[in-house]
């Protein structure tokens, strides 16, 4: 698992700010229908994000994370995997999740976010930007060759390259990426090298695709968590990198 159960945003939580936030579930046009958790400042705004979990799906770190964009003027729903096999309904800690993961399709995940894009549109955001972790940070990218129109995509720790089936990742698909991106590794990831990092970084170069891509020297994957303070540094160069990429593609 990316994140324990107990695990929350290392960002302030900005005290007073007029938000609200509420359950949903979204149906993506395939049918699916899957849970979701959406935070909206109560002064509307035009910019919106998709949060991507990571393999456990929907749980408390993201609603969390949701209510932190709400509070700082972006409107958010973060997005659960699971619907075609595990229904919409909330889940206890004892979710047993990879059996799921495994059963995801690329095609089902980005019809998913296309959900979620949709909704924020009709609640007035105008640049959406899709934010991703692990699992959720790679297919934040992919989210970018998914005809979504989106402003900008963000992956913390996403895996650039191949899947271990052989699916082509990011890198392989930077042609088709037609929005920035901004990537958050961890230079400490077991899974995920500092030559799976050049090779996404050069790739999108020679695809002509805006973009950033920035290494934590010594952070582990999920180094973003409060409770990892020893990587606080990290953590908070990488909120202010997130930030200001919103800032910056939002128009």
């Amino acid at each position: 698992m990316c994140f324990e159960l107990d695990s929350v945003p290392p960002i302030p939580v900005i005290r007073g700010a007029a938000v609200s936030h509420e359950d949903l579930v979204l149906e993506a046009g395939d049918g699916n229908r899957f849970a979701a958790f959406a935070a909206a400042p109560d002064e509307p705004g035009d910019v919106g994000g998709v949060i991507l979990p990571d393999v456990r799906g929907l749980y408390r770190f993201y609603e969390e994370l949701a209510l932190r964009f709400a509070e700082r003027g972006i409107s958010a729903v973060a997005l659960d995997y699971f619907g075609r096999t595990a229904g919409a309904a909330k889940r206890g800690d004892d979710f047993v999740y990879m059996e799921h993961v495994e059963q995801t399709t690329s095609e089902g995940v980005q019809a998913d976010v296309r959900a979620g894009v949709e909704y924020l549109r009709s609640n007035g955001a105008r640049a959406v930007f899709t934010v991703g972790f692990c699992f959720g940070g790679r297919n934040s990218w992919l989210a970018a060759a998914g005809g979504h129109g989106l402003a900008g995509a963000i992956g913390f720790y996403g895996r650039p390259g191949e899947a271990r089936d052989g699916t082509p990742g990011p890198t392989q698909r930077a042609a088709e990426l037609d929005a920035p991106i901004l990537a958050l590794q961890a230079g400490a990831d077991q899974n995920i090298g500092a030559t799976d990092n050049a090779a996404f970084d050069e790739a999108l170069t020679s695809a002509g695709v805006e973009h950033e891509v920035v290494t934590y020297d010594g952070a582990p994957h999920s180094f973003f968590d409060r409770s990892q303070e020893q990587f606080a540094a990290a953590s908070d160069d990488a909120w202010t990198r997130v930030l200001a990429f919103i800032e910056a593609h939002s128009g």
